[in-house]
């Protein structure tokens, strides 16, 4: 599924599996694909297909859930693009509760709106949250927006999102372009990425118009990701005449996207979020996997990156200051190199195996009242004279 959502479950996925192989998971998806069920080989997980996107209905969640006997946690991962904002998701999981379908019910909140976001009817499902018995969030944003919006503190639970450590850290720039079908000979001087998705809200005018300040620098921005919108291909077209740029406008697997964050020298996200939208930006943790320098603009998707290194931020839609901090970056590249050591702690500890691990303990609490701590071992003391 080319989704953040679905590249966001599958690592959760594979990492729970990691840390406790003896757990039984299944992923329930939705119909877009088809009603058929299949076999994830990799994972050794059934995917099962249970709803139609756009909270169309949950009629087959509710007969699938009865077919294997209910589940211990129902965990949703919950996106307004594929869940929709009506109200029918929570009466489903009402009357799964109610049939003693599933022992506890969690909801990851993938994207939170603020009142000033004129979502009028996301706002009113998000009051309705205390129905679930815990509601994950990944940024402190999120945490408190909910609390103030009305859901009960201690049903929120922040879990930051996963990150990935880049296998591919020190590897030849050719052997890297090479897999990924460029040719390393166009790439000239400094490697600046922008990986992800295609769209308005990366900011890619914001950058190429920082780039035109810097006519003296000698840089190729590689764009990769699957194109959502045309309009932003043209610009990127346009900007060609001015810029070395290397396109690879497709759907980027999370392999690929590594090599693409390996093969540069500096990873910049120059995003313009929505009014009133909290989110977290799944291309930022793996870009920070990455260890290199990231510049990214002050925006509650790269909110991490605004806490751990508030020096390489800038301020949103503000291409003058853009061009002041790429200057910097590059001509004090070891410094910032090492001014990003407090951000690759933060990867270290926000490794998919170590939010599995909270996750698991989570679902253990909900079910048994607490965290079940492994018995210390017996300390035996030798009297001394």
């Amino acid at each position: 599924m080319h989704c953040g959502v679905g590249e966001y479950t599958r690592f959760l996925a594979s990492a729970l599996k990691s840390i406790a192989p003896w757990l039984e998971l299944m992923v329930f998806t939705s119909t877009k694909r088809g009603t058929e069920p299949w076999r994830d080989q990799l994972l050794d997980i059934e995917v099962i297909p249970v709803f139609d996107e756009g909270d169309l209905g949950y009629g087959r969640l509710l007969d699938v859930l009865t077919e294997i006997g209910g589940v211990d946690i129902l965990h949703v991962q919950h996106e307004y693009g594929i869940f929709g904002r009506s109200l029918r998701l929570v009466k489903a999981v009402d009357e799964a509760r109610n049939e003693k379908l599933v022992k506890k019910v969690v909801v990851t909140m993938h994207t939170i709106f603020h009142p000033s976001s004129r979502r009028d009817k996301e706002t009113e499902f998000q009051r309705l949250l205390n129905i679930f018995d815990a509601i994950v969030v990944h940024s402190i944003l999120q945490e408190f927006e909910l609390q103030w919006q009305g859901v009960e503190p201690k049903r929120v639970h922040r879990i930051s999102h996963g990150t990935l450590i880049n296998p591919y850290l020190g590897f030849p720039r050719g052997a890297l372009s090479s897999s990924l079908g460029i040719d390393p000979g166009v790439l000239k001087g400094l490697i600046i990425a922008v990986p992800g998705f295609i769209r308005h809200d990366k900011g890619l005018d914001i950058l190429f118009e920082a780039l035109n300040k810097l006519k003296d620098l000698d840089t190729t921005v590689v764009v990769a990701g699957e194109p959502r919108d045309k309009t932003v291909i043209s610009l990127i077209d346009s900007a060609k005449a001015e810029h070395n740029i290397v396109l690879l406008d497709k759907y980027l697997s999370n392999d690929e996207i590594l090599r693409v964050i390996g093969l540069a020298d500096i990873l910049i996200l120059p995003y313009k979020d929505r009014v009133g939208t909290y989110s977290v930006s799944g291309i930022l943790h793996l870009s920070m996997g990455g260890l290199k320098p990231i510049i990214g603009s002050r925006t509650p998707r790269l909110v991490e990156l605004y806490q751990y290194a508030p020096r390489l931020t800038v301020p949103s839609r503000d291409p003058l200051e853009l061009a002041e901090k790429i200057k910097w970056a590059v001509n004090n590249y070891d410094y910032a190199v090492a001014y990003m050591a407090t951000l690759y702690g933060y990867a270290a500890r926000t490794q998919w195996p170590r939010m599995a691990r909270r996750h698991l303990e989570l679902y253990t609490k909900l079910l048994v009242g607490k965290i079940r701590e492994p018995p210390l071992p017996e300390e035996t003391i030798t009297p001394t004279d």
